[in-house]
């Protein structure tokens, strides 16, 4: 396993990165003790960069006990932010939950640091100087070694940047966007923007949410994956990167994941496996590279700094779901 650098932070973490959204029993694997074993196996393989969230139901108490004897081995992220009940405090950036959240993670996951931890998505309801000036005293007590944020426009991005010199305070060091053979906008700002600034960039979704599995279409279908006429177009793009995987003698997983490694601007990519067949899948690709030939023909199917669909599950800033936010009151409206 040939590590890279977290950003400035000089931490090293393996290109495969292991994400545990599948972890949680009321979401992916029922068993615990099989997420322990995909884990563990993991490790054993060289992975030393574990991601998980506090709105993961029960990933982090999983992932904690499992790392029992081998939490020093680990980089391990987490993530806070995301609604994780009722209550309208027990969510976002403010310092009141993040002090709160940090305290919930470090019991769940049976530790007394976080290597990084995340804003899982922008809070646009509090200034990001005091999300930063919380993270930075977590980073002054030794809680947390390293602070990130994900979903973040290339935007918001600048003005973290921005809020951290202007303050006096620790930027973020990480973000984590999703990124794939078919959602490859994040190379028109916001990679460009990552790498400017020095930050790691750990990347989601790097299979598009099982399109690039290989699966049969069909099977795709049945299983919700394909809803929309947009999914339709992505499914399209995903059936010509099997034949393009299946002419170089590649897995269509392995071509997928090669892909996102391979950007200069990327640290790490998240393997979301379920099951240990999912993992030993994952694993056998590890150190396949993509001549440029080949990264050639993949921009043939998508084009660099293009999305194909817009994922559910991606940010989307408030302007976009509020209607009251892009239309002017009507008695301020021009006459037509």
């Amino acid at each position: 396993m040939q590590y890279r650098t977290l950003g400035r932070t000089g931490i090293q973490v393996s290109p495969y990165a292991l994400g545990t959204l599948m972890f949680a029993t009321s979401i992916g694997n029922a068993d615990p003790t099989d997420s322990a074993r995909v884990l563990h196996k993991a490790l054993d393989a060289g992975i030393n960069f574990v991601d998980t969230a506090d709105a993961y139901g029960d990933s982090e108490e999983i992932v904690g006990k499992a790392l029992e004897g081998r939490r020093d081995d680990v980089v391990l992220a987490t993530k806070f932010g995301r609604p994780t009940g009722q209550d309208p405090n027990h969510q976002g950036a403010s310092r009141r939950w993040i002090v709160t959240a940090v305290e919930h993670s470090l019991r769940r996951l049976r530790t007394d640091h976080i290597d990084l931890y995340q804003l899982h998505r922008p809070d646009p309801a509090t200034p990001v100087d005091e999300t930063l000036a919380a993270l930075t005293d977590l980073l002054h007590s030794g809680k947390v070694r390293a602070i990130g944020a994900s979903g973040t426009p290339a935007a918001g991005i600048v003005e973290a940047q921005w809020a951290a010199a202007r303050h006096g305070l620790t930027a973020f060091h990480t973000e984590q966007p999703v990124y794939s053979l078919l959602n490859r906008g994040i190379e028109r700002e916001l990679l460009p923007a990552t790498q400017h600034y020095g930050m790691g960039t750990l990347v989601w979704g790097p299979l598009g949410q099982g399109l690039l599995t290989g699966r049969p279409h069909d099977q795709l279908r049945r299983a919700g994956l394909v809803r929309h006429l947009e999914d339709e177009n992505r499914l399209a793009a995903a059936g010509k990167f099997a034949a393009l995987a299946a002419e170089a003698g590649l897995p269509p997983t392995h071509l997928a994941m090669a892909f996102t490694i391979a950007h200069p601007g990327v640290t790490s990519a998240l393997l979301g496996a379920r099951t240990m067949a999912h993992l030993d899948d994952l694993l056998a690709g590890v150190d396949v590279t993509l001549s440029d030939d080949l990264l050639d023909r993949i921009d043939e199917i998508v084009p660099p700094g293009t999305d194909i669909g817009v994922l559910d599950q991606t940010f989307q800033p408030p302007a976009l779901r509020r209607p009251d936010l892009r239309r002017r009151p009507l008695g301020d409206r021009a006459a037509a």
